[in-house]
């Protein structure tokens, strides 16, 4: 069950680098919002990390790449850095921990380093969905603040894109493996403790239980009085 929880948390986290790198790539962070008095519209404006994209009455879609860095917004031009960030400690993460389990010839029979290993990896799976978190959080915050002010006008206002909403379930999916490989390692350093000091006492009660059977006679021996 234990060496199962490994395998779990190493599933989520892989799930969770996977879905870190579809939302990077992913052009759907801004969508066009539809609050003006035209209900007919018949282009759709995705606006990504990278791109931005239109699609024409859902038959074709174009898309251009961010032709210069200093003219996107804040949120944008730090998101592009800490994702690419989330994605380096994911695959650190991933690979640390692969390491650290107890199946792997990683450290060999050194109990204590693989202790460490599995710590470093749910680490750094905790800090990659931290990472991840901040941008998506930031970018949100940018979104809604624009789509409620009156100042802004109605053909600048965008609504949350379908990769923001991955990167909230990215960010829990690299917290869960995070926390898990933590409190695996919690386990290990208790159960390590106790086989530490389990094998004196064992020794102890495989001497006394030697000299016990040292006293005492056999079942074989005979009595004197039943020799004649």
């Amino acid at each position: 069950m234990r060496a199962k929880l490994e395998i779990l948390a190493l599933v989520l986290g892989t799930i969770g680098l996977v879905g870190t790198i579809a939302v990077t790539a992913m052009p759907m962070w801004k969508v066009t919002a539809y609050i003006g008095p035209n209900i007919i519209v018949m282009e759709t404006l995705w606006e990504g990390l990278w791109m931005a994209c239109i699609r024409h009455a859902d038959i074709s879609m174009q898309c251009k790449v961010y032709d210069s860095l200093l003219i996107l917004p804040a949120d944008i031009q730090a998101a592009r850095g800490l994702m690419c960030t989330s994605i380096t400690l994911a695959v650190q993460a991933v690979l640390v921990s692969v390491c650290g389990m107890r199946g792997t010839d990683c450290c060999h029979d050194d109990v204590w380093g693989k202790n460490v290993v599995l710590l470093v990896g749910g680490c750094l799976f905790v800090v990659a969905g931290l990472a991840a978190l901040l941008p998506i959080s930031w970018s949100t915050h940018s979104i809604v603040r624009d789509f409620y002010n009156p100042m802004v006008l109605e053909s600048l206002k965008r609504e949350i894109g379908q990769a923001l909403y991955l990167g909230f379930a990215t960010f829990m999916f690299l917290l869960v493996a995070g926390v898990m490989l933590l409190c695996r390692y919690g386990s290990r350093q208790r159960k390590d403790e106790e086989e530490e000091d389990k094998p004196y006492i064992l020794v102890e009660k495989d001497k006394a239980g030697v000299s016990m059977l040292e006293r005492t006679p056999s079942s074989d021996s005979y009595w004197k009085s039943q020799y004649v």
